[in-house]
């Protein structure tokens, strides 16, 4: 299957998207917004929440693995990026869902609105960089 023509032109495509300096700026963004959101609760102490802790202790890490995926293996990984999206919306209300019983401080819930929203526009802007490579191939 490897050595299809299909499958070794869209190696060749995805690795152009990925070597241009946009993706590899994006990369690195992505990979930040990861261990931002995994360092978070001790930057922006949730003490007392343990709950969202260990969740943007997860969801950071996930990211971040996203982001790191990207850099090592992008024509693998290109596809996965619409990942990012359905995290970053899962950042923005999870003070809310997982501190339902005692309820989020204004601090912890400004950092994952604004974190969320980052997560999710690397990850449409990822998803709109491997449409427009495979638009422009179909060419």
């Amino acid at each position: 299957m490897t050595s299809h023509p299909e499958v070794a032109e869209m190696r060749e495509r995805l690795d152009r998207a990925a070597a241009g300096g946009g993706a590899i700026a994006l990369e690195g963004l992505i990979m930040l917004a990861g261990v931002y959101t995994a360092i978070s609760p001790w930057v922006v102490n949730f003490s007392g929440n343990s709950e969202i802790a260990v969740n943007n202790l997860i969801i950071g890490i996930t990211v971040g693995l996203v982001g790191l995926g990207l850099a090592l293996a992008p024509e693998r990984m290109f596809r996965l990026a619409w990942m990012l999206v359905p995290l970053g919306f899962w950042l923005v209300l999870a003070p809310w869902v997982v501190t339902a019983t005692h309820g989020a401080r204004a601090g912890i819930v400004w950092n994952n609105c604004w974190v969320g929203a980052v997560t999710a526009v690397l990850g449409l802007v990822a998803m709109g960089l491997t449409v427009r490579v495979n638009h422009q191939a179909r060419r």
